[in-house]
């Protein structure tokens, strides 16, 4: 599983970024986590609002901090 951060790196972008890598490891994820701050990559993805996060070439959340639940589920 690739999950995908977007964000230039503001400081949601950058509190988004460490929660979904807490996540990650306390469920014990073999799951990558990248932060993507090139404008040009994230636009590629259809994103016109950061924080965003995208699994495995999805867009799960756009626009906001996802919360620890929502990142469980897309573990699962």
């Amino acid at each position: 599983m690739e999950i995908k951060v977007l964000g230039p790196g503001c400081a949601k972008c950058k509190k988004a970024e460490k929660i979904v890598r807490e996540v990650v490891d306390k469920a014990g994820s073999d799951a990558t986590v990248e932060k993507v701050t090139d404008m040009m990559e994230i636009a590629g993805f259809g994103v016109i609002a950061t924080p965003s996060v995208v699994v495995d070439g999805e867009v799960k959340c756009a626009g906001k901090i996802p919360s620890k639940d929502e990142i469980l589920s897309w573990l699962s």
